[in-house]
């Protein structure tokens, strides 16, 4: 990628920055060898420096200039908070965050699993946010998943929230701007810097309790801190530990969750009372629906089976059931509809965990004033988690043998064949069977996951004349070893399905002795990423003088090398190979029912840089900012990018502020490396909802419109960057005043967005192209090519789509999509913030800080195949109801909050502490339950706002064991609950947590 800047400026600041790298290296080799002859002058107090996140420049003076939140360690303590994800989603920039646990409980193996936060700014998408500890960058979480962009689901990474120890943290600075010619690429959406302390001294212990009201969870939280100065104050080393361990929460504690066919809390005045949209059991159990292959005409199976040999089964006593197959189960003629499972039975919201973080500094001052600084950050977590059982993909059916030993129509003499005077014409050599809707429901999984981040740092730095320098080398990886048990295996499965022996596996039991034990493998996904980098800066704040006041300056250069694995288990990577009767084998079917096949990939990229910074005074009251950066990627090219800003303070009580940046966001390396990759999804296939609401089905009886689809993509080395161009402005009242009132208004338009058009866009497409063809001429070649329906399709269906209009079509089975870039996103928002200074109130000294951010605009302009899509639906060819996912307007659109904001006010008397806090989500719709009432939009499904609220109350006091603090507090004071969604546990859980009232009792002692 190439972003236009004279080539002349470009080559000047090049050598600028090498010119001083040279100078740094000449510096640091001299400076070495200068130790001071009199111990006296040796400077014992370590080098000042100051972090504000928006500048590299060492000293410099960004206040007002800059749109920084800035959230405190006190601000943190009130949230009650044990986890960085729980942190990071009481941000009001922060979006929603797609890695959480509840919204990714149906991903499979294919989901980043285990104890793993995502930040999303802006809620721009995973992976434009980029996240600094201390300073630096921090390494990608080892596992990644997919995330919807466009119309389908592409690979994303992001940093682990969790990684960062939450009560280690001295604060956290997010800049809500965009920095990527500050900091390098991913900085579209802005930048989160967590600073943890480092000026510890003494020893600091921590018990936390914490108790939830509505569910049986515990959570035990351990810290203890520890710092001392060696040789004469030069030397300060210090330790942070944190231990963290919690309950799993399963589905079955709480009503609301326990039972999946939510449809019973919809109010009974709402337009989806009675809708199966709230239905979200699965028509896949262990009472499946069973189709004898052969032609059934001759065979005299009338009232046993309908016309094409199809026949479902029930548990004994039911009412559909029309003969007893067994004493478990009986069967009935198809198209009565099948017996729905209810997911839940096995599942946990949130897994039981065991987290470990520990973070070691250690900061030396030399003899001749230098410093030297390292840092080693270790987290470990394990977790375990209990998710539904598996069900066989449509597209990979299995069959029972006419031999299996429970075989109703099997061999004469079998001791589980269908009475004779019952089944007279069936032949004595069995009739073969293949299975439909059917789920391996015997046990659940069980998900064991095991996460670990090392991280090491070594640096020095230094004054030499006006020039601070710093250089540093960071190495850092992440892995995570994720294991799923009791998965059922395709090949041992069909063996078991075609074995004449008791031990035959026998799906007519209702899964009672069934022998689903001969079938169960364990499943595993290791994967490993790693960040290497070193990087030299020489800055000053006494560069050039000019009238208006000094110019501060920064030079620098970076290196950093990245690198990602991903290990599948040999019966998902294509080392075990499975092939279904009709032929179909890796890389589009494995051997593990129910999971995708995934090869093994890898791949790693270097990244040299050079950037500048110059902090420029225009005159009095006028101040900017310039940068410039370089980066060269050894995959996909290379960038120059820049940012200017602009702070003014025209009278005393008023800043005015504004800036423009150029950024991008290069293909992340799963993207670039995958192989082929075929994704089994549930997905709506759009002709076959307009057939069924057109055609007389509309409770989807007859057809089902929700299936398991396979997505066929892969990675492509033809990706480019992604570009953008970020703008703010605002103004600042009374930046030195008891209260402090900010607004700012940014926008943020991102081209050559990385995504996929979408498999439901892509039968949308199909609905599109068979409506304008009709129903007169079915050939072959109707309807949208990337679509790949299986061939045959029953009378019942058939007459649905004429009904309709349309052309019959069978259930889809494959559809193949292809990662590219695609068009525009473009958002605009206003942040509000206002804070104040402590002052005196109730007797006490009180301080407060308000923060808002609301989002104006957030759109996908829609292009090519898409763009046709949106303007049938406008020219009313496409009912509303049927969705063009992924573009037009997504502002407040299944989950793209409007508006978000935080809350924190203390009040401190003495030994006694109050702390309020809260968080305010607004509403949004859910795209899938809109209904066509007639209106452009049609009507949306609104997911009320959700506020929620903290409290604390504390007491220090003196004792002969050292300072004792006891704090007492409650998150979510009201026992707020989330509204009610269609997705799996009831609630949007990107956006919600439904765990209602916390209470937990936080005893600390501190000793010096």
């Amino acid at each position: 990628m190439k972003i236009s800047f004279r080539k002349r400026a470009c080559a000047i600041f090049i050598r600028t920055v090498v010119v001083a790298s040279t100078m740094l290296s000449v510096v640091m080799l001299n400076a070495q060898d200068e130790a001071s002859e009199d111990e006296d002058e040796v400077q014992t107090e370590n080098i000042e420096e100051v972090v504000v996140t928006g500048t590299q420049i060492k000293g410099a003076d960004m206040a007002g200039l800059l749109p920084v939140s800035v959230f405190s360690s006190d601000d943190i303590a009130s949230l009650g908070v044990d986890s960085g994800d729980e942190l990071f989603d009481m941000m009001p920039s922060q979006g929603q965050n797609f890695f959480n646990e509840e919204e990714n409980i149906s991903g499979g193996v294919n989901s980043a699993r285990g104890d793993v936060g995502a930040f999303n700014l802006r809620n721009l998408g995973t992976g434009n946010t980029l996240v600094l500890l201390n300073g630096r960058r921090m390494v990608n979480a080892a596992s990644y998943q997919t995330e919807e962009v466009g119309g389908s689901y592409i690979p994303v990474n992001t940093v682990n929230s969790n990684t960062i120890p939450v009560l280690g943290v001295d604060r956290v600075e997010i800049l809500k701007d965009g920095a990527t010619a500050v900091y390098g690429a991913d900085a579209v959406a802005g930048v989160v810097n967590s600073v943890l302390k480092t000026d510890i001294e003494g020893l600091i212990g921590r018990i936390k309790i914490s108790d939830y009201e509505n569910v049986g969870r515990r959570s035990i939280q351990f810290n203890a801190e520890t710092g001392r100065y060696f040789n004469a104050n030069r030397t300060h080393v210090g330790l942070m530990f944190d231990y963290y361990t919690r309950d799993a929460i399963s589905a079955h504690e709480d009503e609301r969750w326990a039972d999946a066919d939510f449809r019973r809390r919809v109010p009974a005045d709402s337009p989806w009372s009675g809708s199966t949209s709230f239905r979200n059991t699965s028509a896949h159990s262990l009472h499946g629906q069973f189709d004898i292959v052969r032609g059934v005409s001759r065979f005299g199976l009338r009232g046993i089976t309908d016309s094409r040999g199809e026949f479902e089964t029930y548990p004994v006593g039911h009412s559909r059931c029309q003969w007893d197959l067994n004493e478990y189960i009986c069967g009935g003629v198809d198209g009565q509809g099948t017996y729905r499972y209810n997911l839940n039975e096995f599942r946990d919201l949130s897994s039981e965990l065991a987290r470990t973080n520990v973070f070691v500094f250690v900061n030396h001052t030399h003899m001749n004033g230098n410093e030297s600084f390292g840092e080693f950050l270790f987290y470990n977590a394990a977790t375990t988690l209990s998710r539904h059982p598996s069900y066989a993909f449509s597209t990979v059916k299995l069959r029972v043998g006419p031999e299996n030993y429970y075989n109703p129509f099997g061999p004469c003499g079998s001791p589980n064949r269908l009475p004779a005077d019952f089944i007279p014409d069936v032949p004595c050599e069995g009739l073969l069977l293949e299975i439909d809707n059917y789920r391996y429901a015997e046990q659940p999984r069980i998900i064991e996951n095991d996460g670990n981040v090392l991280r090491a740092l070594y640096g020095l730095r230094g004054v030499r004349g006006v020039w601070d320098w710093e250089t540093a080398a960071l190495w850092s990886k992440a892995t995570r070893s994720d294991v799923t048990k009791n998965r059922v295996s395709n090949t041992l499965m069909a063996e078991a399905l075609f074995d004449s022996t008791a031990a035959a596996y026998n799906p007519f039991s209702g899964g009672v002795n069934s022998n689903i034990e001969r079938a169960l493998v364990d499943v595993y996904r290791d994967n490993e990423t790693s960040l290497f980098l070193v990087d030299v800066k020489l800055s000053t704040v006494d560069f050039y003088d000019l009238p208006a006041g000094p110019v501060s300056a920064l030079v620098g250069a970076e290196y950093r090398q990245e690198s990602f694995e991903d290990d599948r288990d040999p019966r998902l990577d294509g080392t075990i190979v499975f092939t279904d009767y009709q032929g179909d084998t890796y890389p589009y079917v494995s051997d593990v029912v129910n999971s995708s096949p995934t090869g093994d990939s890898d791949g790693d990229r270097g990244v040299f840089s050079v950037f500048g910074e110059l902090q420029i005074p225009l005159m009095n009251r006028l101040d900017s900012q310039v940068a410039l950066r370089y980066e060269n990627f050894s995959d996909v090219g290379d960038a120059i990018v820049g940012k200017v800003a602009v702070g003014w303070a025209p009278i005393d009580h008023l800043q005015v502020r504004g800036s423009w940046s150029q950024g991008f966001r290069v293909p992340n390396l799963v993207t670039v490396n995958e192989s082929v990759v075929a994704r089994q999804n549930t997905r709506t296939d759009w002709t076959c909802v307009y057939a069924s609401v057109l055609g007389g089905d509309p409770e989807q009886d007859v057809i089902d419109c929700v299936n398991s689809t396979q997505r066929v993509a892969e990675g492509s080395e033809n990706l480019v960057a992604e570009e953008s161009d970020n703008t703010s402005w605002g103004v600042v009242l009374f930046p030195d005043g008891p209260v402090t009132i900010a607004v700012d208004r940014w926008s943020i338009i991102k081209d050559k967005t990385i995504g996929l058009l979408g498999e439901e866009n892509h039968t949308v497409y199909d609905l599109l192209l068979r409506v304008q063809a009709g129903s007169s001429n079915c050939s072959s070649n109707i309807g949208n090519p990337a679509v790949v329906r299986v061939s045959d399709i029953d009378d019942d269906a058939s007459e649905i789509y004429r009904a309709a209009g349309l052309c019959p079509a069978g259930d889809v089975h494959q559809i193949r999509d292809i990662y590219s870039n695609l068009d525009t996103r473009s958002l605009e928002g206003i942040d509000y913030a206002i804070y104040s200074k402590t002052f005196d109130m109730f007797g006490g000294r009180v301080n407060f800080k308000y923060l808002a951010s609301r989002l104006t605009k957030f759109e996908q302009e829609a292009g090519g195949i898409a763009a046709e899509l949106v303007a049938a639906s406008e020219r009313g060819v496409l009912p509303p109801s049927i969705p063009v996912a992924g573009f037009a307007d997504l502002i407040q659109r299944n989950g793209n909050q409007k508006i978000k904001s935080s809350l924190f006010a203390r009040w401190r008397r003495g030994p006694v502490g109050v702390s309020f806090s809260g968080s305010k989500l607004g509403n949004f719709y859910q795209n899938s339950l809109t209904l066509d009432d007639g209106s452009p939009d049609g009507l949306r499904y609104i997911i009320p706002g959700m506020a929620t609220y903290n409290l604390t109350f504390d007491y220090t006091h003196d004792s002969e064991f050292g300072k004792m603090r006891y704090r007492f507090g409650i998150r979510n004071l009201e026992n707020e609950r989330a509204p009610l969604a269609d997705r799996y546990f009831g609630f949007f859980a990107d956006a919600h947590r439904d765990y209602g009232r916390i209470f937990y009792f936080d005893f600390r002692l501190t000793q010096k």
